[in-house]
């Protein structure tokens, strides 16, 4: 019978600090219901994302990207409503994937334990530097697709993550980077920038989300554009343990 757990996590060093997750609503704002929570990992006394990663080695990345799953899918199964269809999103890094298979075996055992749907389940996964293994990563998608899973490239327009990266890896959503959607009301570049990559992405059947909007303006110009799914500070900040109240302007 198979481990539950991969070789890269059972020789991972132990995390020396506990952690939690805040959720924040991702919206579909032309039904004005919430498409997704994404998961952001915390310290337990409220410690930033920032915080929490400064302390993880390069020892312990298999644990860690392993213990935010699982963390993230046992806290939605008591805060997710049971008869709501929305997602939960988790973040995850490419190079803390040992192997696909063997690396859900936890998340899938956990969804098992409190009755979540793993159906409901999107990664996100971002590079701060270059991605050295694309192949390895286009498994991971394939391997996540397979099982019924959404995958989506996180801060799409940020460093590396751009339009050769989509053509290589053909993820179900793009996450647009803040800096993209920042004063996109005033910024005919942005406008257009963000109006064109919603194009390629209809073309090619994947899905916009923009993240990081924090005002009224930037929410009725990425409107105007036709994006549908939207996160930001304007419509509900992170709430730590729970469901934030979330707000949608008119």
């Amino acid at each position: 019978m198979p481990s539950d757990v991969c070789h890269g996590c059972r020789t991972s060093s132990p995390l020396p600090f506990d952690i939690t997750m805040a959720f924040q609503p991702i919206f579909d704002i032309r039904t004005g219901s919430v498409f997704a929570y994404e998961a952001l990992v915390r310290g337990v006394g409220g410690q930033s994302a920032g915080d929490v990663m400064a302390g993880v080695g390069p020892d312990m990345i298999y644990k860690f990207d392993q213990t935010c799953r699982v963390n993230a899918i046992e806290l939605a199964g008591r805060l997710f409503a049971p008869d709501d269809d929305a997602k939960l999103s988790i973040n995850f890094m490419p190079n803390a994937v040992y192997e696909p298979d063997a690396c859900i075996r936890a998340s899938l055992a956990a969804a098992h334990r409190v009755g979540f749907d793993p159906g409901r389940l999107m990664f996100e996964f971002t590079e701060d530097e270059r991605m050295q293994n694309v192949p390895h990563v286009r498994r991971i998608i394939e391997a996540y697709r397979a099982r019924g899973f959404t995958t989506a490239i996180d801060d799409f327009g940020a460093g590396y993550a751009g339009l050769g990266l989509l053509a290589d890896l053909e993820p179900d959503m793009l996450k647009l980077d803040m800096a993209l959607i920042r004063s996109i009301d005033t910024s005919s570049a942005r406008r257009t920038i963000v109006a064109g990559v919603v194009q390629i992405a209809d073309a090619l059947g994947v899905k916009c989300i923009a993240e990081g909007i924090e005002t009224a303006a930037e929410l009725q110009t990425l409107r105007e554009i036709g994006i549908r799914l939207c996160q930001g500070y304007l419509l509900a900040r992170p709430a730590i343990g729970a469901l934030p109240q979330a707000f949608l302007p008119d």
